[in-house]
């Protein structure tokens, strides 16, 4: 049995396979393996780099002398390494406010930049989570806590303040209402007062009143049965209408309907009885 060998055809020819007998073979990889042993001179040059794609390297693969041809590597997985290691965390994004300060000696004047704007992004941040841990429920207050709670409250929040008598009973659904209300907006502050403590001689017929306050001054009102939805009221209609004078961001995508129409001589009278 005879093998195939890689040889030249003649006339200067390209190359073909060939027979090739086994010691003829045996041959040939001895020989092929003594000259890659050889140093560079004595081959008649510099010795070709075993990884070049060339006809000869090829052969000698075929052979096993030369290890096989090293992959190239893949494009989109040195991108994808090049952009890891520039979307590494900077050291002061994993510092609090704290760290920042005892450390900003040690970075240089563009992380000073970046650092007083993470600090301030971190700020901003910590502002939010101490004002939705400390809202979140509807909280009683009494007359002389009104000016400090509602009037002088940040500019940047909201406050729903239900003034209430509890013996009407529209005031107790209006206090339902509005808790449930606080804990679904943390970051707005809901308040209750009993209004003789915040008003001498209200009216009843004006109970239940809402207000709203933003930067020190009303924003909306509701005041009495009728403007607070009537006896009938729904959450759903309550939170629509603070939505509307901007205190809240609902989701609600449009006015919830009344079931039925609402008498507000009918209702007063009922109240005030």
């Amino acid at each position: 049995m005879r093998e195939l060998r890689w040889g030249r055809q003649g006339n200067g020819g390209g190359y073909r396979w060939e027979r090739l007998g086994p010691r003829e073979v045996l041959g040939a990889v001895r020989a092929l393996s003594c000259c890659l042993r050889q140093p560079p001179h004595l081959l008649g040059g510099e010795r070709r780099h075993t990884n070049e794609d060339t006809e000869w390297n090829d052969i000698l693969r075929d052979f096993g002398i030369l290890p096989p041809k090293e992959k190239p590597k893949d494009e989109i997985e040195e991108m994808v390494l090049h952009l890891q290691k520039e979307a590494e965390v900077k050291p002061y994004e994993r510092m609090n406010l704290e760290e920042l300060k005892e450390a900003e000696d040690d970075f240089d004047e563009a992380d000073r930049k970046a650092i007083e704007l993470y600090r301030q992004q971190r700020l901003q941040e910590w502002k939010c989570l101490q004002r939705m841990q400390k809202y979140g429920e509807l909280r009683e207050i009494c007359g002389a806590q009104y000016v400090k709670e509602v009037t002088n409250a940040p500019e940047d929040v909201w406050v729903i303040i239900h003034l209430y008598r509890s013996n009407i009973p529209m005031c107790l659904l209006v206090n339902e209402h509005l808790s449930l209300l606080a804990r679904k907006f943390p970051e707005v502050k809901f308040l209750k007062a009993i209004v003789n403590s915040c008003i001498q001689n209200y009216c009843d017929r004006c109970l239940p009143t809402i207000l709203v306050y933003k930067t020190r001054e009303i924003k909306g009102r509701f005041i009495g049965v009728a403007e607070c939805g009537g006896i009938d009221l729904k959450v759903e209609e309550l939170e629509w209408k603070l939505a509307e004078v901007g205190a809240i961001e609902t989701v609600l995508e449009k006015k919830p309907k009344k079931d039925i129409e609402y008498d507000d001589t009918v209702s007063v009278k009922y109240f005030c009885s």
